[in-house]
């Protein structure tokens, strides 16, 4: 038996007509074709559905065993959609009351539908595909799914949007610095926020920020201290860097001549550190929080907050003494310092885990008193 599929992968029947699907046999099929054209007449699934019918009755005609049906998918995802149309699929074999060899010709509108052939076909063997198109727009829905698909694969996408974005820049580039007139201004704005656009899609830098929103979302929800932190941390930060260019132009203004590269960035490091290990500590603590709370916490995270402190201790030191604020023996003092700090923090916090370790151990080998 020779079974006709008509297929809809975005199931335009049912919500269009409120048909319950599959429609199985030649004349529920051709009611829902009806219904279909009369609910929307430039639906392309209408010519699916009728040339269906058309395939059904010219088989009939030649005394082929045949049967028609209709199987839909749905308006969410390529995944599931091709889940519905499966399981409508193995609803539709059922229904066959036939002691002969099922096989299938699939009928589709276009490139998209025929996504699904390879779940159709782990069903039931198909003899071909016929896919129904109008004449006018015989090459559209093709090309349409083809960049459709460019665009959401990530190997291809990078490969082809990112160098394209990247020769959109180019125009805009070249007109900085000289006298814009206004059909040039346009051109090289509209240039610029294109190739940005295409370099975002081909990085999938929307995709990432969809989900950090989400996982800051589900952050705040489950109130964990870490979203807090780096708000906190972010603020710290921003005063580091309003305190280290203050530090710069005082550097500057006491300074004789130009103040060197090594001078602009010690007065950065020197008038920043404070508020960046600042910010260093409020996010880990809070992510040893986050770790206490969710009962993950490692004694070796607790090192965190003492190497920041380290760190900054050492920073300090050394853009002090490159600003002449210190001498050599505070320099050395505060690296040994900072030094011996990360040292101890580690060794502690490290014989620490060893003892509970073993303590646990001991606890876990030890027998149930009878």
């Amino acid at each position: 038996m020779l079974l006709v599929l008509c297929v809809d992968l975005d199931d335009d029947l049912g919500r269009k007509t409120g048909f319950s699907t599959p429609v199985i046999g030649r004349d529920p099929v051709e009611e829902a074709a009806v219904a279909l054209a009369t609910a929307d007449p430039e639906d392309s699934d209408v010519n699916v559905i009728f040339q269906g019918l058309h395939v059904y009755d010219d088989l009939t005609e030649r005394d082929e065993s045949v049967e028609v049906a209709v199987v839909t998918g749905n308006e969410e995802d390529d995944v599931s959609a091709n889940r519905e149309v499966g399981d409508e699929v193995d609803t539709v074999l059922a229904s066959l009351s036939t002691a002969e060899d099922v096989t299938a010709l699939v009928i589709t509108d276009g490139a998209q539908d025929e996504s699904v052939i390879p779940i159709i076909r782990s069903r039931v063997p198909i003899d071909g595909v016929r896919r129904v198109v109008v004449r006018q727009a015989q090459n559209l829905e093709s090309m349409y799914y083809t960049i459709k698909q460019v665009l959401d694969d990530p190997e291809t996408r990078g490969t082809v949007l990112i160098p394209l974005g990247i020769l959109l820049l180019i125009y805009p580039l070249a007109l900085i610095g000289s006298a814009l007139e206004l059909p040039g201004f346009v051109l090289g704005t509209t240039s610029a926020l294109l190739g940005l656009y295409l370099i975002s899609r081909g990085l999938g830098l929307g995709d990432r920020l969809d989900s950090a929103v989400e996982r800051g979302r589900r952050s705040l929800y489950a109130g964990r201290t870490t979203l807090l932190a780096y708000v906190v941390a972010a603020a710290l930060v921003v005063l580091g860097g309003v305190s280290g260019v203050n530090e710069l132009e005082a550097v500057r203004e006491s300074a004789v001549g130009d103040a060197g590269a090594l001078a602009t960035v010690a007065a950065l490091v020197y008038g920043s550190i404070q508020w960046i290990a600042a910010a260093g500590v409020t996010t880990s603590l809070g992510q040893i929080t986050d770790e206490y709370i969710a009962d993950t916490l490692e004694w070796r995270y607790l090192n965190a907050p003492f190497y920041v402190l380290s760190m900054a201790l050492v920073l300090h030191a050394v853009s002090a003494f490159f600003l002449d604020r210190v001498d050599v023996t505070y320099l050395a003092t505060a690296l040994t310092a900072g030094t011996l700090l990360g040292i101890v923090s580690t060794l502690a916090f490290a014989i620490v885990e060893s003892r509970f370790s073993d303590s646990d151990d001991r606890d876990a080998r030890r027998p149930e008193s009878a």
